[in-house]
């Protein structure tokens, strides 16, 4: 049995990157700063990935600096770098659901009508 579930509960650190591609299928970049428990530490920064619909909601609602919790997988990107030919990797999580944190006057403006918060 293996298990690769990750949560997380940070502020995102970009506006969203969308990729639009010929098949119809939209994906969405963003990073999250995650802080530790101990308030001296800097915070830990994360890749994440977003498709379809959660791509999309995440491209109409969410900004740079807002609060947001994710879960998904991890993985991790590979490739070859093109100068030196080397093999490099990145981990990225794998957005699978996406809910929309602060406060809930933020949350409104942010969603008009009060459309569900959780994606």
């Amino acid at each position: 049995m293996s298990i690769n579930v990750v949560h997380l509960v940070g502020r995102v650190g970009t506006d969203p990157d969308m990729k639009y591609f010929e098949s119809g299928t939209v994906k969405c970049r963003l990073t999250l700063a995650v802080n530790r428990r101990r308030k001296d530490s800097e915070a830990d920064w994360f890749n994440l990935e977003l498709w379809g619909k959660t791509a999309e909601i995440a491209n109409s609602y969410v900004r740079k600096g807002k609060q947001i919790a994710v879960r998904g997988s991890l993985k991790l990107d590979t490739w070859n770098d093109r100068s030196t030919g080397v093999p490099r990797s990145t981990p990225v999580i794998l957005v699978d659901d996406l809910q929309l944190l602060g406060s809930r006057r933020d949350t409104e403006t942010d969603m008009m009508n009060n459309s569900p918060e959780h994606f």
